[in-house]
């Protein structure tokens, strides 16, 4: 893991460029505006995945994870989109009341898998009609019970190709309507693009052939990537330069995961081959309890996002698994959480103390059955 949060003297700037103030632990380098107070320094992006709920019951719980995690101010929160397009109507559904009902800027997960390059713009229109401006454009996995990626015979083979359908879409639009164009340019679509630290094993690919991929996602006209999972700060940090030294330069945001589940580590592990180290998993097997583990699995995200934010990063984006506790104060300890939780009581993630009575504990459930845009390809 990387090191431990340090807390500086306020108003001093670190070896890292770091200028620290009063209320905060750190502001990276490439964040920071000395001559500004603290309040108004731009912190690092802050962005978590959601998917569409399985069935009605679930829908309820969800709307409370996105009222939670909208206190914590995110810029945006991306929206699974499952093999095939099989929640193609669950997950408009989602990004349309997210629109509709909330101040939060969903980006809407597409892949290229199973479908046609029509249907891929027809899906496309439907999104863009709901008012979503901002797309994850994906390869995709394989459907459930298929080993192997298969191209649709008419549709798009990788995510650069989709990039470059979803522009050719928006150009055509705009092209179509003087309006159109005119509200193009107030809200202009973004587009975001996946990103591999270890290289893409759903491909067997390396590293190098991953950022030549991303390479050319960006001269498609991707804006900006995100990251699978990973659990060292080197992984992420040996990307973005090994990325930089090949041209690329659109922003890379780290993916990341709350630690405080084993079992579902080593879910993501079985689903993406990005393995869970040993230690991660050993500090987490030999916690005395539920919320000890919950602490232990906080402190190793706090240092994971110290450690790529130090590193340059961007901002970082959390799988939620539909989950706030954890995001929320995983955030909170790496002073990321926009005051979501003042006035609340959290998870403390130093050494273990008692149980206080109404601290929001971890919540353990069974790991999601699918990974559907939890890691993206």
């Amino acid at each position: 893991m990387s090191a431990p949060v340090v807390d500086a003297v306020p108003g001093t700037v670190d070896a890292t460029g770091t200028v620290a103030d009063a209320g905060s632990r750190r502001t990276t380098g490439p964040h920071v505006v000395p001559d500004r107070p603290l309040a108004a320094i731009d912190r690092p992006t802050v962005s978590f995945e959601l998917f569409p709920p399985r069935n009605p019951d679930a829908a309820p719980r969800l709307w409370e994870t996105i009222q939670r995690l909208g206190e914590a101010h995110p810029d945006f929160v991306s929206v699974t989109y499952g093999a095939s397009g099989r929640t193609r109507v669950t997950t408009r559904a989602l990004v349309s009341r997210l629109l509709r009902e909330t101040s939060l800027n969903p980006i809407a997960h597409l892949t290229c898998v199973g479908t046609s390059r029509d249907e891929i713009t027809a899906i496309v229109e439907e999104f863009l009609d709901e008012g979503a401006r901002s797309f994850l454009a994906l390869r995709g996995d394989p459907p459930a019970g298929q080993d192997d990626w298969q191209p649709h015979p008419d549709g798009v083979n990788t995510a650069s190709e989709l990039v470059e359908l979803l522009r050719e879409i928006e150009s055509r639009r705009c092209a179509g309507s003087p309006s159109q164009a005119v509200r193009a340019r107030v809200r202009p679509l973004s587009v975001a693009v996946a990103a591999f630290p270890r290289g893409n094993a759903a491909t067997g690919g390396t590293r190098a052939q991953d950022v030549a991929s991303l390479l050319a996602k960006q001269e498609a006209g991707a804006d900006f990537a995100i990251t699978q999972v990973f659990f060292d700060a080197e992984s992420y940090l040996g990307l973005v330069a090994e990325a930089h030294d090949a041209g690329v330069t659109i922003p890379i945001i780290p993916g990341i995961i709350p630690s405080t589940d084993p079992a579902r580590l080593l879910r993501v592990q079985d689903l993406t081959g990005v393995p869970v180290p040993r230690d991660l998993l050993d500090l987490l097997g030999s916690a005395d309890d539920d919320l000890e583990r919950h602490r232990r699995g906080i402190r190793a995200g706090v240092d994971l996002v110290q450690g790529v934010l130090d590193g340059g990063a961007p901002g970082v984006h959390l799988y939620t698994f539909n989950q706030h506790h954890a995001a929320l104060d995983l955030l909170e300890g790496a002073g990321l959480d926009g005051g979501a939780r003042t006035g609340r009581s959290a998870v403390p993630v130093t050494a273990p103390t008692a149980t206080t009575p109404g601290t929001p504990g971890p919540t353990t459930t069974a790991p999601d059955p699918t990974h559907e845009g939890q890691t993206p390809r």
